[in-house]
């Protein structure tokens, strides 16, 4: 309920809506119970005994249409939000929208930068101001990505790659978390999403450049069951991402043709990657 960006303040607002027309039934019948009970406690004579009462048109009317009516205007606020909230929805942004590559790990995240070729666990660095375009994706069970504060929880599963834009408008830093249970380990399996400056950001990228290469071998460590600390690596290998998207960094064989990598990238999110065989494409 402390947003930090504008689908978090979206989701807020929607939340606080959904409660406030809710409400408009819960209130007045609480009330109404409590009155009820004291009109007719048994101390008060001048209540009206009416044993053979059974039914009233305008009870009947009011008890109807007043949550009928909230139904439809929760329904149609429920259209509305689903499509202006949805995580693929463009987010307008200073310049265009920061590219991240989410891998969810036992019991870790990896975050892969292509633009600056950088990577990094469990310590997600975004410019405040500028939109963040995810692709998310599981080495192994299936997962949640939920940063709370902007928003948007999203599911990571093995063999697919699910899209989620988001955007924070203050700096700071805020907890990010799994939200789907997926082992003994999942309890530590959180992250600090810091958003900064760009000139702060520069200053990370700069920083994560000088550190060890994210190469096959590093990648087959960060698999290995269990936490890990918050590092970085100033070098990735190319298609790394869309090796462990199409199950090949788990023991698969992929091609590095760059022709085969542009039509992975092409593919439609949400969908299966993995290549057809009868194509003669290795993967």
């Amino acid at each position: 309920m402390d947003p930090k960006g504008p689908v978090g303040e979206g989701e807020k607002n929607l939340i606080l809506l959904a409660v406030g027309l809710m409400l408009l039934v819960v209130v007045p019948v609480i009330v109404m119970t409590l009155a009820f009970a004291w009109r007719y406690r048994a101390s008060n004579t001048k209540a009206v005994y009416a044993p053979d009462w059974s039914h009233s048109n305008a009870i009947e009317v009011v008890v109807w249409t007043i949550p009928c009516i909230i139904i439809l205007i929760l329904g149609t606020v429920t259209w509305i939000s689903t499509h202006t909230l949805d995580p693929r929805q463009p987010i307008a942004s200073n310049g265009k929208p920061l590219e991240v590559e989410v891998v969810s790990l036992d019991w870790k995240w990896l975050f892969i930068y292509p633009e600056y070729g950088v990577a990094s666990v469990n310590e997600l660095a975004i410019p405040a101001g500028r939109t963040v375009h995810f692709k998310l994706t599981s080495s192994g069970v299936m997962n949640a990505f939920f940063i709370p504060q902007l928003g948007t929880q999203v599911y990571t599963m093995p063999g697919m790659q699910s899209v989620l834009n988001l955007k924070a408008d203050h700096a700071g830093t805020y907890e990010g978390i799994s939200a789907n249970y997926s082992g003994h380990g999942f309890a530590d399996m959180h992250f600090a999403a810091i958003a900064m400056d760009g000139g702060a950001f520069k200053a990370w990228v700069a920083k994560a450049k000088q550190s060890a290469a994210l190469d096959q071998a590093e990648y087959g460590k960060l698999m290995t069951r269990g936490t890990h600390a918050v590092a970085s690596f100033g070098k990735v290998d190319d298609g790394l991402y869309y090796r462990i998207l199409n199950r090949c960094a788990q023991g698969g064989v992929c091609t590095d043709d760059a022709v085969t990598m542009a039509a992975m990238k092409e593919q439609a999110p949400g969908k299966p990657l993995c290549l057809d065989p009868k194509l003669n494409i290795k993967g």
